[in-house]
């Protein structure tokens, strides 16, 4: 799937990716490849993201978190999160 994350000041991450994890306002959840559409919004905490490979952009690369090789992070304070027809969009503040 696609995962698609942009902050209010730039757009920080667009990849595929394999699964990712997200703080939502009733306690965290992970979407997986070809997850039913979702709407919904997110609180302060850590979205971890899945992927074989990772490219950032130069500005944005100092934001995340690095797990391990298939795993990073990302720290937000809220956001909405949207995901349909395999493409992930996360708002995040």
């Amino acid at each position: 799937m696609i995962l698609e994350i942009v902050s209010p000041e730039a757009s920080l991450f667009k990849a595929e990716v394999s699964a990712i994890s997200v703080p939502g306002v009733d306690g965290a959840f992970q979407i997986l490849n070809n997850h039913a559409p979702i709407v919904s919004l997110l609180q302060k905490g850590l979205v971890t993201i899945t992927a074989p490979n990772f490219k950032f952009e130069k500005e944005a690369a100092k934001l995340f978190t690095k797990v391990n090789d298939q795993n990073y992070t990302l720290a937000i304070s809220s956001g909405t999160i949207e995901m349909k027809d395999n493409k992930v969009i996360v708002l995040a503040d």
